[in-house]
């Protein structure tokens, strides 16, 4: 990444701390501005300030799971990227449901290596200062039926 481009915003939620937080190192020894948030709750309330133009969210974690609250991020931040990951075989089935009612996620399987990680989010790059933008709206409560 060049160091005069606006640095891509990247918000990694995991329940597991271990693997938030190496990522979040790693992202940011790659020239990420990445910030950590280790529940889906959690991920929705950091996602409006911190205004990412990528969201890594594992699937599977206790409250609210990774696609709820990517699904909420979403409808605020329209122009972030959402990329969920998870070691769990169930998650087809929870993607499978979110597909049918139109809402489409890349899917890394863990254990993901963190230079495919890098690959994958630069070779997605595009300007993440033309992608931020402030949004009012109202923070829309879904769950997924069932």
């Amino acid at each position: 990444m060049r160091l005069d481009a606006p640095r891509q915003r990247v918000l990694v939620v995991d329940d597991e701390r271990v693997i938030a937080d190496t990522l979040v190192l790693i992202l940011s020894q790659k020239g990420f501005e990445a910030t950590a948030a280790y529940n889906g709750e959690n991920a929705v309330e950091a996602a409006i300030p911190f205004m990412p133009d990528v969201l890594i969210m594992d699937v599977f974690m206790e409250g609210m799971n990774g696609i709820e609250a990517s699904l909420q991020i979403s409808a605020i931040l329209p122009l972030c990227r959402v990329i969920l990951f998870s070691g769990n075989t169930e998650t087809a089935e929870l993607l499978q449901e979110a597909e049918a009612h139109g809402h489409f996620f890349e899917i890394l399987a863990k254990p993901v290596h963190p230079s495919d990680l890098v690959d994958r989010l630069s070779s997605h790059h595009t300007s993440p200062s033309s992608q931020r933008c402030s949004s009012n709206k109202a923070l829309k409560l879904t769950k997924l039926p069932g």
